[in-house]
């Protein structure tokens, strides 16, 4: 099934699987396993943050790849060209990904964190690191445009490289200057951005190009997307539960020993994602995008790459930090929150001129959509 269809008649309930029927239990459940072991079992979040190469959790890096890797060998390269020519498309993500988002998160980081200057900067950080990874999912989840997410993911990428670093000395340093607030000084290598770029976006992006490449090469293009992709499908729900579990259990501890901080933290948090989404898929409809596309805007938008954010406080402030902790209650907050407004893309569908039959989000993973 294609980006933006969905099948006429019968209830979409009676035609999933166990797994994919209660997709949001798993998710939830998921972060508990996580926060459960990283609080009870000792040592574990060190020795899964030991299990590292130059810097690049392993652990992290394996589920991210996983996940990622089905969704991109969907993608149909052969109709990039067709999102690229979309301008209108590709500027509003530019404006709302590099510009409205870093500002959003500034203005809010300094109204609801006045007071606490390490994790108002934590979440600054957060604000500057656009989504590369698990955007692909949400956005495949809520029947977004699979080839106009690739894209934005590697225009996200291009200027996560070049303008993190010179973002990050405006929004710490200039900018609060100007206003006359505290200046926070922040030095992040090239080198260390372009790696995770490398990583938890290129890897994948090869390997999925490669195996539509040869796939189709070699069977064709029904065989593929009837067989080969039905098989791997599935494998990106499972490498997302397996990178949930990791993330909250390097960190479990940290987060149930400081309810408070966290809920500080959080409420910032989920009036950025609320806004940056709803602001997007709005503005998405008003230029005339459709549902498919316009979803994709959005989820580009609002998601952030936590695993950047969180190893920037990190080599910057130390892995005890309050800007460390920010980073850490980034994806606590994203998660359910995104799945929530996956259901709420889908039920936007009826808004839009483009709109067909409703559906559910576990129609659109792996395990059904082709």
């Amino acid at each position: 099934m294609t980006a933006g269809t969905a099948p006429a008649a019968g209830p979409v309930a009676a035609r999933l699987s166990f797994l994919d029927r209660f997709l949001a239990v798993w998710i939830l459940l998921a972060m508990a396993v996580g926060l459960g072991l990283g609080r009870l079992v000792p040592g574990l979040g060190d020795t899964l943050a030991g299990v590292s190469v130059t810097g690049v959790s392993l652990p992290i890096a394996f589920g991210l790849l996983v996940m990622m890797y089905p969704v991109l060998a969907k993608v149909r390269y052969d109709r990039l060209d067709a999102v690229t020519r979309d301008r209108r498309l590709l500027i509003l993500s530019l404006v709302l990904n590099w510009i409205a988002g870093p500002a959003v998160m500034f203005a809010l980081a300094w109204i609801f964190l006045p007071d606490l200057p390490e994790y108002r900067t934590g979440l600054i950080i957060v604000g500057l690191a656009r989504c590369i990874a698990m955007v692909v999912i949400w956005n495949d989840l809520a029947c977004g445009d699979r080839e106009a997410a690739a894209v934005l993911v590697a225009l996200n990428s291009v200027f996560q490289v070049l303008a993190f670093s010179a973002l990050g000395w405006f929004y710490l340093s200039v900018l609060p200057g100007l206003l006359g607030l505290e200046t926070t000084g922040l030095d992040v290598p090239v080198w260390e951005i372009a790696r995770s770029v490398l990583v938890f976006l290129g890897i994948p992006l090869v390997a999925g190009f490669l195996t539509r490449r040869l796939g189709e090469k070699a069977k064709g293009r029904t065989w593929y997307e009837t067989k080969l992709i039905p098989r791997i499908g599935p494998f990106a729900l499972w490498g997302l539960l397996f990178t949930i579990v990791v993330l909250f259990a390097l960190q479990g501890k940290a987060i149930t020993s400081q309810p408070l901080d966290v809920a500080r933290i959080a409420l910032p948090l989920l009036v950025y994602f609320a806004v940056m989404w709803a602001g997007s898929m709005a503005l998405g409809k008003a230029a005339g995008l459709g549902h498919p596309r316009a979803t994709t805007l959005a989820f580009t938008a609002a998601g952030n790459n936590f695993e950047l954010a969180i190893a920037v406080a990190v080599a910057t402030f130390g892995a005890t930090s309050g800007q460390a902790l920010a980073g850490v209650v980034g994806p606590l907050i994203e998660v359910p929150v995104l799945i929530g407004l996956v259901h709420v893309a889908l039920a936007a569908r009826r808004h839009f001129p483009d709109a067909t039959a409703a559906t559910g989000p576990a129609e659109v993973q792996g395990t059904s959509r082709a």
